[in-house]
C-alpha cells in the first residue's frame, strides 16, 4: 500500500532529524496484527486485574514500563496540565505574532513555560523569491500569454530563470513526484509546482532551439491551447469570483431577505398593537398573520434530514475543520461534516477566506450512511442527502438572514445551514453573536424564523451550549422556544421551523475546565422527545402550531456534543443519554479513527506506522486542495501543525492500564512501543515541523508556527 511503504521508508528518517531517548527493543506491529481490544478485553485489562500504576484524577494510566522518570525525579504522578481547548470552537482577533516581553521570561535569560493560549500569531511568509508571471505559469516557454501589466509587471517572465534563481529547489519527498499530477493526470500549479521536474521537460525543435514544457502524467505535452489546464475537480461548491466581486460591490440583490426585513422592521409595533387587543374571533389575530411574508418554502417543504445512531458527525471546528482534515474523517467513517465556523456579514462582502470555507470534497455529497433502524421522518430520501453542511455566525437577524439566502443560492451542495449559538471567544461573544444568543431568545427565533424564510428547501439548524453561565442553564427554554415559538407567537406565526438542535453539554463560563455534562442533555433530550410527541405535562399551555412550520414532519433532531472519545462513549450517549446522534470534536482530531471504532464497535490500537499514514494522507489531501506550488505546500504544513497539536494527544491503546480512555485525561511523560510512537507523543512544536518536513520538505526559512496554546511554545530572554 503506497501511504504504508511511504510511512515505513520516512521511519528511517527520524534518525537523522531528530534525537531522542535511548529506546528499549521493541518492534511496531504491522496492520494486520494491530491490536484490538473489544468488550472483554477492556474487562481484563480493567478493574479485574490489580495494576502497579496508581489512578489519578486527570492523568491517563500509562503502563509502569513506559513511564520515563528523569534521574532524581519523583516518581510520583503530576496531573499534567489542561488545556484550554475554546479556540477550536471560534474565531478569534485576526492572528499576529505573540511577542513575548520581559515579564514572560525567567530570571538570566532561563525559559519560562507559557500557558493559556497564543491568541495572535502568524505564520511567517511563504513564497517564491522571485513571483512569476501569471501570463508564463502554464504556458509553454516559447507561446506565452499577453501580460495585461506589460512593461510594469514586475513578476518573472523568464522561466528558466524562475526555475534557477526564483525558487527553490524541487522537494524530494513522495519520491520527486507531484502528488496532484499523480491524482489528477496534471498539475494545476504549473511551473510553480515544487514537483515540476515530474511534470516538465525540455523539447528541442528542427530549427535547434529548445523548449521548456509542461507534460501530463503520461507525458504528453499540455496545455496546446494556453489554458491552465484542469483543476482539482473533486472539489465541489467553488464560488466563482465574480459573485465574490458583485458580494463586495454590494450589486447582489436579496429579494426575499429584503422583503422579509422590511416585514421585520414592522413587526414589533405591529405585533404590539395586536396583542393587546381582545382576540374576540373578529380577525385580530388573521389580520396580524395576513402582514406576514409567507416563505417560498415552509419548514415542512423543506428537504427532511435524518440523524441516527449510524451517522457519526464531525463537529464545526474552527482552523481544524478544513477541507482535507474533513475528508480524512470521512475515509475513516465520518457520516456527517459541517463547514469551519464563518463569519456572516464577511460572507456578504465576498470575502474570499470565508467563501473557502465553504468548499467541499465531492467524498462529503455522498448519502450518509442508513440503516433505518431509528425514527425515520416521513419523505426523507437517503439517495437525495449528503453529508456537508455550513455553519455561520451572526449578531444581528439581518445579517443571518441575508448570509443564508446567499449560502442556498450560491452553493449548489449543501445539507443544512447552522447557526452557531455556542461560540465562547471573547470577540465573538462581546459582538452578541456565538454563546450571546442564549441569553437573547428573541433575536434567536427572529434569526431561525428569517433564516427559514429565505432559505429555499435547505433546513435551518442550531447548535446551543448548556448557558451563558454555570448558575443559570438556559438550553431547555431556549430550545422549546426553537421547537415551537415563543408563547406570543406560535398560534399566529406558526413554530420558528427549527430542524435539529445540537447541545454542547458545558457553558460558556466553564470552558473546558470540567467535563461536559451528558446528565444535563439526556434531560433535553428527554424534554425534546415530550415537545415532539407533544404529550408533556406542558401540553395545556403550549397552543398547537401550524403544522406547515414544522420540521421533518413535525420531528426535532437531537445531536449531543462534548467528550467523546471511543465508541464506549458514543453508544453509551445514544443509547443512554437518548440523543440522536453524537457530534464529535476534539475527540476525531486527537484520533480520526474514533470513526472506524464505532463502525467497528471496538477500540483500535493503531500502530505508529499506521498514524504516520494518516499524516501522509493529510499532506497528500492538503496539496490537493491548496496546490503543489511554495503557498499551497505551507498552507498545508501550516494545517498539518495544527492537526498535529491535536493529533500528539493520543495515548496508544496498548501502554494504557485501564480503559475506557478518557479525552480529559492527560498523560505523564512516556516512551513509545518504538522510536517513531515516541516521537508522535511529542509535545514540542519543533518535532511536529520535523514531522511534517517527512512529507512537505524542509520549512523554509521565513516560515514559523506559534501553537496555538502557550503551553506547548517557549521564549527565552533578551539578551541584556
Amino acid at each position: 500500500m503506497e501511504f504504508q511503504e511511504s510511512a515505513k521508508r520516512s521511519q528511517d528518517e527520524i534518525h537523522d532529524r531528530v534525537t531522542t531517548q535511548q529506546q528499549e527493543p521493541t518492534h511496531d506491529e504491522p496492520a494486520s496484527k494491530r491490536q484490538r481490544l473489544d468488550e472483554s478485553a477492556e474487562a481484563q485489562n480493567g478493574t479485574t486485574q490489580k495494576s502497579p500504576v496508581e489512578r489519578v484524577k486527570g492523568v491517563a494510566p500509562i503502563k509502569a514500563e513506559y513511564l520515563v522518570v528523569a534521574p532524581g525525579q519523583s516518581t510520583k504522578i503530576v496531573v499534567p496540565e489542561v488545556v484550554n481547548d475554546d479556540e477550536a470552537e471560534g474565531r478569534a482577533t485576526i492572528e499576529h505574532q505573540q511577542q513575548g516581553d520581559s515579564r514572560d521570561a525567567g530570571k538570566g535569560g532561563k525559559r519560562k513555560k507559557k500557558t493559556g493560549q497564543n491568541k495572535e500569531r502568524t505564520f511567517g511568509t511563504f513564497s517564491d523569491v522571485q513571483r512569476l508571471c501569471n501570463s508564463v505559469a502554464w504556458t509553454t516557454e516559447f507561446s506565452p500569454r499577453s501580460c495585461k501589466f506589460g512593461e510594469r509587471c514586475n513578476g518573472l517572465h523568464d522561466i528558466r530563470k524562475y526555475l534557477k534563481e526564483g525558487r527553490r529547489a524541487d522537494l524530494d519527498t513522495f519520491g520527486g513526484k507531484c502528488p496532484t499530477l499523480s491524482k489528477f493526470g496534471k498539475c494545476p500549479s504549473g511551473w510553480r509546482c515544487l514537483f515540476v521536474s515530474s511534470h516538465s521537460k525540455e523539447v528541442e525543435h528542427e530549427d535547434g532551439r529548445k523548449e521548456l514544457v509542461l507534460t501530463d502524467k503520461d507525458g504528453n505535452t499540455y496545455p496546446d491551447n494556453g489554458e491552465t489546464g484542469e483543476t482539482n475537480t473533486e472539489v465541489v461548491n467553488n464560488v466563482e469570483g465574480q459573485i465574490k466581486i458583485d458580494l463586495s460591490r454590494k450589486r447582489v440583490q436579496f429579494e426575499k431577505s429584503d422583503k422579509y426585513l422590511e416585514w421585520l422592521a414592522k413587526d414589533t409595533q405591529i405585533f404590539r398593537d395586536h396583542h393587546h387587543k381582545q382576540k374576540d374571533g373578529n380577525g385580530e389575530a388573521l389580520d396580524y398573520r395576513a402582514m406576514y411574508v409567507e416563505p417560498p418554502f415552509k419548514p415542512s417543504e423543506k428537504k427532511r434530514l435524518y440523524f441516527g445512531r449510524e451517522t457519526p458527525a464531525l463537529a464545526p471546528l474552527t482552523t481544524q475543520g478544513n477541507l482535507p482534515f474533513r475528508r480524512l474523517c470521512v475515509d475513516l467513517g465520518c457520516e456527517l461534516t459541517y463547514s469551519e465556523m464563518a463569519l456572516g456579514m464577511p460572507l456578504l462582502q465576498g470575502a474570499k477566506s470565508d467563501w473557502t470555507l465553504m468548499r467541499a470534497h465531492k467524498s462529503e455529497i455522498t448519502p450518509p450512511r442508513f440503516n433505518g433502524d431509528g425514527p425515520i421522518t416521513q419523505g426523507y430520501d437517503n439517495s437525495k442527502d449528503l453529508k456537508f453542511g455550513a455553519q455561520i455566525a451572526a449578531n444581528v437577524p439581518w445579517v443571518a438572514i441575508k448570509s443564508s439566502e446567499a449560502l442556498a443560492r450560491f452553493l449548489p451542495h449543501l445539507r443544512l445551514i447552522d447557526l452557531n449559538c455556542g461560540c465562547p471567544i471573547d470577540m465573538v461573544y462581546k459582538s452578541g453573536a456565538g454563546s450571546a444568543l442564549l441569553d437573547a431568545p428573541s433575536k434567536l427565533e427572529r434569526m431561525i424564523r428569517g433564516m427559514n424564510a429565505v432559505s429555499e428547501d435547505v433546513p435551518i439548524t442550531a447548535k446551543i451550549r448548556m448557558g451563558v453561565r454555570d448558575d443559570k442553564f438556559t438550553a431547555q427554554k431556549n430550545i422549546e422556544r426553537l421547537a415551537l415559538g415563543s408563547e406570543d407567537l406560535r398560534d399566529v406565526l406558526g413554530a420558528p421551523g427549527c430542524a435539529a438542535v445540537t447541545l454542547h453539554g458545558r457553558t460558556r463560563q466553564q470552558r473546558y475546565t470540567r467535563a461536559a455534562n451528558w446528565e444535563y442533555i439526556a434531560e433535553t433530550a428527554a424534554m425534546i422527545k415530550r415537545l415532539n410527541e407533544k404529550t408533556d405535562s406542558l401540553t395545556d399551555t403550549i397552543r398547537e402550531v401550524d403544522e406547515r412550520t414544522l420540521p421533518n414532519g413535525g420531528r426535532m433532531f437531537f445531536i449531543g456534543n462534548g467528550d467523546c472519545y471511543s465508541h464506549v462513549d458514543y453508544f453509551d450517549h445514544v443509547d443512554n443519554a437518548k440523543v440522536d446522534t453524537v457530534m464529535i470534536g476534539r475527540g476525531a482530531i486527537i484520533k480520526p479513527w474514533i470513526y472506524e471504532e464505532i463502525q467497528t464497535g471496538q477500540y483500535l490500537d493503531k500502530s505508529a506506522t499506521e498514524r504516520l499514514a494518516y499524516i501522509e494522507k493529510f499532506a497528500r489531501y492538503g496539496m490537493e486542495a491548496w496546490g503543489s506550488d511554495e503557498l499551497g505546500v505551507n498552507y498545508t504544513r501550516r494545517f498539518l501543525l495544527e492537526f498535529l497539536s491535536f493529533f500528539s494527544r493520543y495515548t496508544p491503546i496498548g501502554l494504557l492500564e485501564y480503559l475506557p480512555p478518557s479525552i480529559n485525561e492527560r498523560p505523564p511523560a512516556y516512551k513509545g512501543r518504538n522510536e517513531l510512537e515516541t516521537l508522535l507523543a511529542s509535545k514540542d512544536y519543533k518535532d511536529w515541523i520535523k514531522i511534517s518536513e517527512m512529507f512537505l520538505g524542509p520549512a523554509p526559512a521565513t516560515f514559523s508556527f506559534t501553537p496555538k496554546h502557550k503551553s506547548n511554545s517557549y521564549e527565552i530572554e533578551a539578551e541584556g
